[in-house]
């Protein structure tokens, strides 16, 4: 098991912007409240005032910074923890497991997520005369990174749109532009430019991923996969492996259980008829998965989050 530990010190920005002037606009915002989306197009604000369970989702590819608290990521073996001095980064969906582990109600997890959207970046990365990246030995499609003053002082601006919706329009994409450049720019750079280059296996992945989304309902092969990537069968897993920390067919499980999570939670569908939505011919190997997955049977696993909720 791989752990990517978040830095412990508390020392602030050097910067005019700290992490406690970022708590304190999320807190403004998320008051009563466990998240809140909308206020800035794929930015999403998010409080919680004691530790959480874990939980299973889809992650897209985002930025998630933090204000105030500690938050555990956690993909196949792989464990990111970060904070108020690291950030996580995803390059492409991503069926994760996380959890908050540093919340008060004196002091609460106070964090953001927002969506990164790599068309983009690619057009940013053809129009902008940036250095070759260096090349990257660790192929994840996630990390963990240190945050820095600029990019700290974008996300601001960007938090500060809020208080002036009638700039709001205008101005978040030119923000949102220089987030994506700090990006590219910075440590993260590589794993980043990586998907948006055609010739590349993490861009390869990244479309098999994509379809995979799509289409998660239907049975898959992964010689059928391996072809759409255009790669033989043993380099597509072990480049999906490396990307993802699972296999495709474990991958696909995982993207299944989620959704089926969701139908049963959301839209108030019982077991059998969300196992077979999602692609499910057994009833009970989908129970069983389920509570594999998610630690117990479906039934009572959505009862305990509609109480909790």
């Amino acid at each position: 098991m791989n752990i990517n530990a978040s830095v412990q010190e508390k020392t602030g920005s050097t910067g005019g912007f700290t992490q406690s002037a970022l708590a304190s606009r999320i807190a403004k915002w998320t008051t009563g409240v466990n998240a809140v989306s909308d206020l800035v197009p794929g930015l999403t604000l998010h409080r919680w005032e004691t530790p959480t369970e874990q939980t299973s989702y889809m992650l897209a590819p985002s930025i998630c910074l933090i204000g105030q608290g500690r938050k555990r990521v956690m993909l196949g073996e792989d464990i990111f923890e970060y904070d108020a001095h690291r950030f996580l980064i995803t390059s492409i969906d991503l069926p994760v497991v996380s959890n908050i582990i540093e919340a008060t109600p004196d002091q609460p997890y106070l964090g953001l997520t927002l969506d990164l959207d790599i068309r983009s970046m690619a057009q940013m990365i053809l129009n902008t005369e940036m250095p070759s990246p260096r090349p990257l030995s660790d192929r994840r499609g996630i990390a963990v990174s240190q945050v820095t003053d600029p990019l700290l002082d974008a996300f601001k601006r960007l938090l500060d749109l809020i208080d002036s919706p009638n700039d709001v329009a205008a101005l978040t994409p030119l923000i949102k532009q220089e987030i994506l450049y700090r990006l590219l720019m910075g440590e993260q750079g590589p794993r980043l430019r990586q998907i948006t280059s055609s010739e590349s296996h993490s861009y390869q992945i990244a479309k098999a991923i994509d379809w995979l989304k799509n289409n998660f309902q239907q049975p898959c092969k992964v010689e059928d996969l391996a072809k759409r990537a255009g790669l033989s069968s043993s380099a597509f897993h072990n480049h999906f492996r490396n990307m993802t920390a699972m296999s495709p067919l474990q991958f696909q499980k995982r993207m299944r259980l989620n959704e089926a999570r969701r139908l049963m939670l959301i839209e108030r569908m019982d077991a059998g008829s969300a196992a077979f939505e999602v692609g499910y011919e057994s009833p009970s190997q989908f129970s069983r998965e389920y509570a594999r997955h998610f630690g117990m049977p479906p039934a009572r696993d959505i009862k305990g989050l509609q109480k909790a909720g």
